[in-house]
């Protein structure tokens, strides 16, 4: 799968003050010139200097073949969360979750390319590469 990426930014969980407000902005960026389709929409974490509390890429895409930069073997082996959509800090909470397994020595990322997946059905999925 090749994603094609219509912005991204680079932050830092723990020591950029500016991050959600970045984060944001990227996003409405990206909504801005997805309005009007209904495709599979990616949040894609690349780049990462080193785990999730180092600095890392993000950006908003979208699945394309021709012009997809950032590329995502189907031979990857990923573990995949599913969100709690409807709850308000869905998202967060999962991420949460995922450096808490981390952490705890349960869940061993690989640090390579990991995404959300945000389905025209309203369902959200964090897919995360493992080693």
């Amino acid at each position: 799968m090749k994603i094609n990426l219509l912005t991204s930014i680079r932050t830092n969980n723990f020591n950029d003050d500016q991050m959600m407000e970045k984060i944001q902005s990227m996003w409405k960026e990206a909504y801005q010139s997805l309005e009007g389709k209904s495709d599979t929409v990616y949040g894609v974490y690349f780049d990462y200097a080193s785990d999730f509390k180092g600095d890392y890429s993000i950006g908003v895409g979208i699945e394309d073949a021709e012009y997809g930069r950032i590329v995502i073997p189907d031979q990857s082996n990923y573990k995949v969360f599913k969100v709690a959509s409807l709850e308000e800090e869905g998202i967060l909470k999962t991420w949460q979750k995922i450096w808490r397994l981390e952490e705890s020595g349960e869940l061993e990322r690989g640090y390579t390319v990991d995404f959300e997946k945000y389905l025209p059905s309203g369902e959200i999925e964090i897919h995360i590469a493992l080693k």
